[in-house]
């Protein structure tokens, strides 16, 4: 069913004040879940929201808490998140590190004990719509097996990189294995399988069987090895810039609280060389013969600007049961 944007939005926003978060903070988190289901991110919009209340009521997730300054030097910071709500947490940092990038050209802002900042591509958007380049990534829950093994060792880590555009910027955001687990439980939700093999099932054979690959915790990394080294060298940064836990520690902890995240910020050339750079990049790609008769090839991020256009003008599309379940918190 499609559901108005506001409509959507103040739903949000009146559970979150009853669950003592004040005005302003209720309003950005509201507004920030809503524009995940508005940008078709449902996985982190509407159907998470439940998982959001659940580790607020089970003080997971604390809502008045805000991040801490606790070192740096130059043009690099570490902040502690105090186990703050994670949308709020990660936006004031994107927000430091846009602030520091356009006095310095660059910038890196380290921050440990935080919660789950939802979709990441959100502060990406958060640095393009700056004007500037954004990289930022987060460590997880241990929920995808090393190159090799069987058991979950490696988190699927959230990697987001966006370039500002004129005509639409292009951001990236991929977690690390072939499909997020929230991807796996939508299509799962669905009945329906995934368009390519998503992981292995209980006796090792790629499936594109979303339940099979929840039930045997083997999501296929991307690039399979290279996907793994991937995930494995972003944790480390991650732990090792913000002095904070490590997927192995937040995945004994029992839930997936106090993760580590990194938010950088570059400063590029404006003027006319750079767009027609942009521009020639993305035309060449573009150039390609689509593979199938009236296929049509994206950049990164023009998806979201297609979905977030018509969902503001004909409604959001939500889960029925999920939104009914949201009106009764």
């Amino acid at each position: 069913m499609l559901i108005p944007f506001e409509k959507l939005r103040s739903e949000f926003k009146r559970v979150l004040l009853s669950l003592n978060f004040n005005e302003e903070r209720a309003a950005q988190c509201a507004t920030t879940f809503a524009g995940n289901s508005r940008d078709g991110v449902y996985t982190h919009g509407l159907n998470r929201f439940p998982t959001f209340v659940q580790y607020i009521k089970d003080g997971l997730v604390i809502p008045h808490a805000e991040p801490t300054k606790e070192g740096g030097v130059g043009a690099i910071e570490q902040w502690n998140g105090n186990l703050g709500p994670g949308i709020l947490n990660a936006s004031f940092c994107m927000d430091r590190a846009i602030s520091i990038a356009k006095e310095n050209g660059i910038s890196c802002v380290a921050l440990k004990n935080t919660s789950h900042w939802m979709r990441g591509g959100t502060y990406g958007w958060q640095a393009a719509e700056a004007g500037l380049i954004g990289i930022c990534f987060t460590n997880t829950i241990a929920n995808m097996p090393p190159w090799g093994g069987i058991d979950p060792r490696l988190g699927n880590n959230p990697l987001i990189i966006a370039i500002p555009r004129t005509d639409g910027h292009v951001v990236l955001d991929m977690a690390i294995s072939q499909y997020s687990f929230g991807k796996l439980n939508l299509y799962k939700s669905k009945n329906e399988q995934l368009p390519l093999p998503g992981g292995y099932d209980s006796e090792g054979n790629l499936t594109t069987d979303p339940g099979t690959i929840i039930e045997s915790q083997r999501p296929l990394p991307i690039g399979f090895w290279k996907g793994s080294g991937l995930s494995l060298v972003l944790d480390l940064l991650a732990t090792v810039l913000s002095q904070g836990k490590s997927t192995a520690d937040v995945t004994n902890s029992g839930s997936e609280s106090g993760v580590s995240q990194v938010f950088i910020c570059i400063k590029p050339n404006v003027g006319v060389q750079t767009e027609r750079l942009i521009e020639e990049i993305i035309n060449y790609t573009k150039s390609s013969r689509p593979e199938k008769e009236g296929g049509t090839i994206f950049y990164p991020g023009e998806n979201t600007l297609r979905t977030r256009e018509k969902s503001l003008k004909e409604g959001v599309w939500v889960d029925e049961q999920i939104w009914e379940k949201v009106q009764a918190l």
